[in-house]
């Protein structure tokens, strides 16, 4: 027999299948916290945007994975399928298709989640004793005179250390305590070097740290021994372990944590380039004011000796020199100017005499003459002849102008230039 199912207005409401699912994502997300997960990987795609997916199994289960871009550059792992590994991530629930994912942070070899789950075991119970609380904490000297560093003399981590001070130019002195930074005993002994530094009591600042490496290689810094001599130290300690992406316990007990040892030179010095920055500027502003006082007092000196030299007597004779040697001038110009202009109208009254002279009308008379007598002589019959043409005559020696004047058989007479040829028409 069915039950009896009321969905009226006083049963329940159906819920979408959208609200389930939500329903059930925060019931997941908020009630399972990010936790540590071993398994085989299988099915691993890589997508082109740099995302990983893949699956986590074991001989009872199957677990859907998601490395994000963000989270896989960080890794220092290459997931493989059937690779062992232990994950840490969160759950989360892919609503469009209603599976529950996890979404995964961090990656390490299944051979070192031994070694993470004691670095939590440590870690949890260090901070219940307060050995991380941030009012322990003390502040970095901002100026420290003298700085030591706990690493290993032989490293590239000092190196680089040194090599950044001195490119910024830091004034302080730096003591390098040599110790093992990996392997057995690594954290004893720079434990002790820790002590001798305090023990000195020479040191503004320590710097305890090395260069990158895997989680056994920068196991010394997770040692219990070493973790409460950093946090029992009476000098400032800066933890500068090259390892960007995780945190070790000494970075936790250590007054200041540098994700590199140059990042720890770069955080000594900074306070120290940012004074000389303002000392350089500083006297770069002194130096201008002085300069300017200094123009202004010799413009003020200048003008009084100026002033001074004008009151002489020697300078009023020189005055008087010169407005003599100026009214010369003046004189000398006035009489060039005034020859200049009389000269100019002797021009002028010559220019008119010239134009008023009969000589100019009689030549231009002679001109006009000789130009009609050309073109008179260019017109007359003996100009036409010399070029060539002939004057035909008739018997009573008229000249005949047109061809129906002439009969057959009719007498004429061609006149040249050199004389006259009898002809008969045809």
């Amino acid at each position: 027999m069915n039950p009896e199912i009321n969905l009226g207005e006083t049963g329940p409401r159906p819920q979408s299948v959208t609200e389930f699912t939500r329903r059930v994502k925060a019931l997941l997300e908020n009630g399972v916290q990010p936790t540590w997960v071993r398994g085989e990987v299988s099915n691993l795609r890589a997508q082109a945007s740099g995302h990983i997916y893949f699956s986590l199994k074991d001989a009872g289960a199957q677990l859907g994975a998601v490395l994000f871009r963000g989270d896989a550059l960080r890794q220092s792992v290459r997931l493989r399928d059937g690779q062992q590994v232990v994950v840490y991530g969160q759950v989360s629930v892919y609503e469009a298709r209603g599976q529950y994912q996890l979404i995964v942070r961090a990656v390490i070899e299944d051979g070192v989640g031994r070694l993470q789950q004691e670095f939590e075991r440590l870690k949890h119970r260090l901070a219940e004793e307060g050995l991380f609380a941030a009012e322990k904490k003390r502040a970095i000297p901002t100026m420290p005179a003298t700085v030591g560093f706990i690493t290993s003399p032989t490293g590239a981590a000092v190196q680089d250390f040194m090599r950044i001070l001195t490119r910024r130019g830091w004034r302080g002195r730096l003591v390098v305590l040599p110790s093992k930074v990996q392997g057995e005993g690594a954290a004893v002994e720079m434990a002790e070097a820790l002590a001798l530094a305090q023990e000195l009591g020479i040191f503004d600042l320590l710097v305890i740290g090395r260069g990158g490496g895997s989680l056994e290689d920068l196991w010394a810094f997770n040692e219990e021994v070493l973790v409460r001599a950093i946090a029992a130290s009476t000098v400032p300690i800066i933890s500068a372990v090259g390892h960007e992406i995780d945190f070790t316990l000494g970075d936790f007990a250590a007054d200041v944590r540098a994700e590199t040892p140059s990042g720890a030179a770069e955080l000594i010095s900074s306070h120290f380039v940012r004074s000389a920055e303002r000392v350089l500027a500083a006297g770069e502003a002194i130096t201008a004011l002085a300069e300017d006082a200094m123009d202004r007092a010799g413009e003020k000196l200048d003008h009084a000796r100026s002033r001074l030299r004008l009151l002489t007597p020697a300078s009023l004779i020189e005055q008087g020199f010169l407005r003599l040697d100026d009214f010369s001038n003046r004189l000398l110009a006035a009489m060039r100017a005034t020859v200049q202009l009389q000269g100019q109208r002797l021009g002028e009254i010559r220019g008119r005499l010239a134009q008023a002279s009969p000589q100019g009308r009689v030549e231009l008379g002679s001109h006009q003459l000789l130009s009609l007598y050309k073109r008179l002589h260019a017109a007359s019959p003996a100009s036409v002849l010399n070029r060539g043409f002939a004057i035909m005559r008739d018997e009573q020696g008229k000249p005949v102008a047109r061809r129906a004047e002439i009969s057959a058989g009719e007498a004429l007479s061609a006149e040249f230039s050199d004389g006259v040829v009898k002809v008969r028409a045809e």
